[in-house]
């Protein structure tokens, strides 16, 4: 018997049906990192899962991401703090966002990491092949200026 999922409105079904569409088969582990990540609506490093679920080994959270990343559900997001973090590909999200060529903006009150939704500039260097680029914008996100 499965788990009754419930995620901002979305049920055991709808959650699996992302997991599908991404050619994913369905395991608990996905649907729970999942689910988590679209209740939290920001994005969230392997150790925020590590600490959640405890449950998993390390290696299932990892490979967890890691098709996540390679399937188009998440998009790997450096941090200023040298770890990654992963943000969810919502329908907003070009193939662009998986190439890291685009900024972040994290916030200095919560650490609530977004996409912006603005391409960096073309930097030509001549003698030089840019294989990623990255760009985190720090500052006070919307939410916490408002509080």
């Amino acid at each position: 018997m499965h788990k009754t999922y419930f995620c901002n409105g979305m049920k055991y079904s709808e959650l699996k049906q992302i997991l599908k569409n991404h050619k994913l088969r369905v395991t608990d582990s996905r649907m729970d990192v999942l689910e988590h990540f679209l209740t939290h609506k920001k994005a969230l490093s392997f150790k925020d899962l590590e600490e959640k679920f405890s449950t998993y080994d390390r290696v299932t959270l990892y490979r967890t991401l890691n098709s996540f990343t390679e399937n188009g559900v998440l998009h790997k997001i450096p941090d200023d703090s040298g770890f990654a973090t992963f943000g969810v590909c919502y329908d907003t999200c070009s193939s662009d966002h998986h190439h890291h060529n685009h900024m972040h903006f994290k916030c200095n009150e919560c650490g609530k990491i977004e996409c912006v939704d603005e391409h960096l500039p073309v930097i030509e260097l001549p003698g030089y092949q840019i294989q990623e680029a990255n760009l985190i914008l720090n500052g006070i996100c919307k939410s916490c200026g408002e509080a």
